[in-house]
């Protein structure tokens, strides 16, 4: 049975470096750059770099081919895609997973992404003044968050780019988006880098950065290099198997695959580069929290020769991967509803869209009029994260390696991947990873939750 086979045209890529880059922008998210840095710092530096990288080789870049061969074979979001592959069985739920996971992370995703957005307008309007400590600049963020209408204009600035550029479709919007925004990134990155490390004292950072220190490694540390590996990549939310649908039968799957997660892995990689030094130039700890981006680095830079322009620049870098990864998840619950549904791009963008705010609302105001408010000791944000990020995603990604590995099975995979009479030198690897040892990784990820 021909799976591509539908009553209408379905949307393609325009080129292969335009899927690349959407598929690089939608997994080098705030994961990259607001999480990971404090993750490195709190777990001891260069080892749990090198456990990152190997975590993402063996787990991550399986997972992200068998979603992307999912996606192309049967061109279709991820609920028609394991309702064709495996018609009216229980797997079409991992599907639906996918398609709410990417919903539920985009409603507060967006008030994060709004934030960025806001740092980038007050840097620009020299709102933020010069903080003398980070305690200061932490009380500015605390002011600005807890501000009701401040944060939901900004909230719904963020969701209005994202609206625009998912309405011109995958051609005209997310490709050409991606294909600007992406290169911007990296250049906006190659310039902080240079600026931090000419700091006075920033080889610290460096060396605390890069210096492996293995007695830091321990079980825990490498299942938080396995969570954050997979994480990262934008795994088990549907953005990468959405994304394949789109690809042409001449891709060449497993070089792409292979291209995305270098590509993540040398942004993140590169922010550690970016925030080290300049936090050991300044003399502030490198295990801060999640707090790191918006209350210490804005101290450091103001601390800086020339910090505003190293601020909006810093923000604008923020911003533009928070819009790679928001327009990705937008995606993921819009193409449900055309394939599935049949409704028009527009219908189906403006709709969802307006949805995901409304639901996002509570989460913005969750650390201003509704931080009070507390389930389980948690806010309203924080249970929408927990159960897309601690319970969906990993579900998710283990559940489609499972599928991949012994349902669907890994015959029929490789066959979509030769589709192009290309035959990685790795496929024995990957069959192996897949079958064995991604799902148990994901597995105990999902586990050490609990624990």
């Amino acid at each position: 049975m021909d799976l591509s086979n539908h009553k209408y045209k379905r949307e393609a890529w325009n080129s292969r470096l335009g899927f690349i880059m959407a598929a690089s922008g939608s997994a080098v998210g705030l994961g990259n750059i607001w999480k990971f840095p404090y993750i490195v710092g709190q777990n001891g530096g260069g080892a749990f770099v090198l456990v990152y990288i190997f975590c993402t080789l063996a787990v991550g870049l399986p997972i992200m081919l068998s979603e992307f061969t999912i996606g192309r074979k049967t061109k279709l979001n991820p609920v028609g895609a394991f309702q064709a592959l495996k018609p009216n069985s229980h797997w079409v739920k991992v599907g639906y997973m996918g398609v709410l996971a990417g919903f539920l992370i985009l409603s507060f995703y967006g008030v994060v992404g709004g934030w960025t957005l806001a740092y980038v307008i007050k840097a620009l309007t020299h709102t933020m003044t010069t903080f003398s400590s980070s305690n200061e600049a932490g009380e500015f963020f605390g002011t600005f968050i807890s501000n009701t209408w401040e944060v939901l204009f900004y909230q719904a600035l963020f969701m209005g780019i994202c609206v625009g550029i998912v309405l011109r479709g995958v051609q005209g919007g997310i490709e050409k988006a991606c294909k600007v925004l992406m290169p911007i990134l990296v250049v906006i990155l190659v310039i902080l880098m240079f600026r931090a490390l000419t700091l006075p004292g920033a080889i610290d950072g460096v060396e605390f950065y890069l210096k492996p220190d293995f007695s830091k490694i321990g079980p825990q540390t490498i299942l938080i290099a396995l969570g954050q590996a997979f994480f990262s990549l934008s795994l088990g939310m549907g953005c990468m198997l959405t994304y394949g649908s789109y690809l042409s039968d001449q891709e060449n799957l497993a070089s792409a695959t292979v291209y995305v997660v270098i590509f993540d892995t040398m942004i993140a990689l590169l922010v550690g580069m970016v925030i080290f030094p300049a936090v050991f130039a300044m003399g502030l700890e490198p295990t801060e929290g999640p707090s790191l981006v918006f209350s210490v680095l804005p101290a450091v830079f103001f601390d800086m020769p020339f910090g505003n322009v190293v601020s909006i620049i810093f923000f604008t870098l923020l911003a533009i991967a928070a819009i790679t990864s928001g327009i990705s998840l937008l995606e993921v619950v819009v193409a449900y509803f055309i394939d599935q549904r049949k409704w028009s791009r527009e219908k189906a963008v403006l709709i969802t869209s307006a949805v995901i705010f409304a639901f996002g609302v509570p989460s913005s105001l969750s650390f201003g009029i509704l931080s009070d408010v507390k389930l389980f000791g948690m806010t309203f944000f924080d249970h929408v994260d927990n159960i897309a990020s601690n319970y969906l995603l990993p579900l998710g990604g283990m559940l489609t390696a499972i599928f991949i590995g012994w349902i669907w099975g890994t015959k029929n995979a490789e066959e979509e991947i030769k589709k192009n009479k290309t035959n990685p030198h790795w496929i024995n690897i990957w069959r192996f990873l897949i079958c064995y040892i991604s799902p148990v990784a994901v597995f105990f990820v999902f586990c050490a939750k609990f624990i």
